[in-house]
């Protein structure tokens, strides 16, 4: 089955996901991890791709961003995944692919979503039982959003911003939605949507993904064939 084309647009937030090729590890040691984030803020900054929200595991990364035009991301990607291989590769002697396929991304609707899916990004070092609380994962913008560590990957969003007037009230706010779980619901959303490049969003935002990208922004009912 031929694969869809993804959809960017200027000022569409993306939750992005990129795997380890079989599940590997990408992230080594600590000198990876900020390799690649150093890398990132400048690809970032290069093609003009905002980062509101990220988490680097060893074996995949995510991130919550905005493009400021329809090739800022990919262009960040590219860039990013080609210098990052080779790095990875001499430092290693290894040969070959890093990663598995291309990314993942799927547009994400702000109001009623952008909270839920950075919270979802941050927390992904607790589901994974590398931590008990996102605050004790180095390589996450958790402490940037909750305790006001300055981190220069870190875009604030609109979202972020009407949580609060000050910084400390934003912080606060931002800690309190960690309290409770994601709805699973969300949860099983989220990952369909990323995993299908589907859009996420109430229906007349689909409608608009799907009129805007010259594509469904949905998967078909299940039975259904394309074109049936």
């Amino acid at each position: 089955m031929a694969r869809l084309g993804r959809y960017f647009s200027k000022g569409q937030p993306l939750h992005v996901i990129h795997r380890g090729i079989n599940g590997k590890t990408v992230f080594h040691d600590d000198d990876d991890f900020a390799q690649y984030r150093d890398w990132l803020i400048e690809a970032a900054d290069d093609y003009g791709a905002k980062v509101h929200a990220y988490v680097l595991m060893p074996n995949h990364l995510h991130l919550l961003v905005t493009p400021s035009d329809a090739d800022s991301l990919p262009r960040t990607m590219q860039s990013l995944g080609r210098r990052y291989v080779r790095y990875v590769n001499f430092g290693t002697k290894r040969r070959g692919t890093l990663w598995d396929g291309r990314y993942r991304a799927a547009p994400i609707e702000s109001e009623p979503y952008f909270l839920m899916c950075s919270r979802y990004i941050e927390l992904n070092p607790v589901r994974a039982r590398k931590v008990k609380n996102p605050r004790d994962y180095k390589w996450s913008s958790y402490k940037a959003h909750a305790l006001g560590v300055e981190d220069k990957l870190v875009s604030d969003h609109a979202q972020y911003r009407m949580l609060g007037r000050s910084e400390a009230e934003r912080q606060s706010s931002y800690r309190q939605e960690f309290r409770s779980p994601l709805p699973e619901d969300f949860v099983d959303a989220l990952r369909t949507a990323t995993n299908g490049g589907w859009a996420l969003g109430g229906e007349r935002f689909k409608r608009q993904i799907a009129k805007a990208s010259k594509r469904r922004a949905t998967p078909l009912p299940q039975g259904r064939k394309a074109g049936s």
